[in-house]
């Protein structure tokens, strides 16, 4: 993929801490042009104003029907990044951005991922399941629930002291330091 200077639309759902690291990175702030979010009281929506980013507020039923993609190609979107997106994409968004659509998961897929497999969920999951260790997978969205091919993982041990708060704090410091620079990598922004 070389989409260097394509730009990016965030998709994000709460309060933006991955939206916020990608436009800390230099090479991604020019290329985020637009915010993409389906909750008015979302945090995101915040990081956006003061960067002075446009947004999208989503309407669940629409969304489904057309996926925004009128839309998204008239603001010249070329990159979609699933920031903390809770919606499942559906499948003529990913058709019209094929390979062009980047989710970061907190869990080693294909473990822990599908329907429902958010947040402390996924941690609780990890927690029941007795794994000794868990981290972010960045990959590719496919019509499925946290399916599409993996781009990279990153691992931190689960000790048994852990639970689903430490384990969410190391998850989120693997994701503000991996994702972005996978994104700047992935996309050949320099």
């Amino acid at each position: 993929m070389n989409v260097g200077q394509n730009k990016i639309a965030i998709f994000a759902s709460g309060a933006g801490s991955n939206a916020l690291k990608i436009l800390e990175h230099t090479a991604l702030k020019k290329a985020v042009s637009l915010i993409v979010c389906n909750n008015p009281d979302a945090g995101v929506l915040n990081i956006a104003k003061n960067n002075n980013i446009a947004t999208l507020m989503l309407k669940k039923a629409k969304f489904i029907e057309d996926g925004y993609v009128e839309e998204l190609k008239k603001a010249n979107i070329n990159l979609i990044i699933l920031a903390g997106f809770l919606w499942k994409v559906p499948v003529c968004l990913v058709n019209a951005y094929p390979k062009g659509i980047v989710n970061i998961h907190p869990a080693l897929l294909p473990k822990f991922g599908g329907k429902g497999m958010y947040g402390n969920h996924v941690h609780q999951a990890v927690m029941d399941a007795k794994e000794t260790e868990t981290g972010i997978t960045i990959h590719f969205v496919d019509e499925l629930y946290d399916h599409g091919q993996i781009i990279m993982q990153a691992n931190c041990m689960v000790e048994p002291a852990d639970n689903t708060s430490t384990i969410a704090k190391k998850v989120l410091a693997l994701e503000h330091k991996h994702f972005a620079s996978t994104i700047a990598l992935l996309g050949g922004y320099s």
